[in-house]
């Protein structure tokens, strides 16, 4: 029971957390179109564990952004979620996304030749 009312945090959070993100006002993170991927709460919601990806922007300069708004974040996730403690935040960059678009372009880069396509057909 206790696993899915972290996981309906961890969801809810995370929908919070990407509203939040849209009204900071640091430039590093504002112009850096970051989507957060996927948030982990502690069982005893003391900290949470912030995944996201960022489109544009030095990777540093965002990382920077994200850690020095985090208290204005946490106040914001405060006022709209009603739980008894707003989770410490830490930001972890995620890579699956750049991950994911690079195994696409080279699987999109394999060309297969008439002979092999011939050969697969008659399997």
């Amino acid at each position: 029971m206790a696993n899915y009312r972290r996981g309906r945090i961890n969801d809810e959070m995370q929908k919070e957390l990407a509203m939040a993100l849209r009204e900071v006002k640091d430039p590093r993170v504002k112009d850096a179109f970051i989507s957060v991927t996927a948030v982990d709460v502690t069982p005893d919601l003391k900290y949470a564990k912030v995944y996201y990806s960022a489109m544009m922007g030095d990777k540093k300069e965002v990382a920077k952004g994200l850690k020095s708004s985090a208290g204005y974040i946490r106040k914001m996730l405060a006022q709209r979620m009603n739980l008894r403690m707003t989770p410490e935040l830490t930001f972890y960059e995620d890579h699956s996304i750049a991950h994911g678009a690079h195994i696409s372009k080279l699987l999109n880069s394999i060309e297969i030749t008439p002979e092999e396509e011939e050969a697969e057909s008659d399997d």
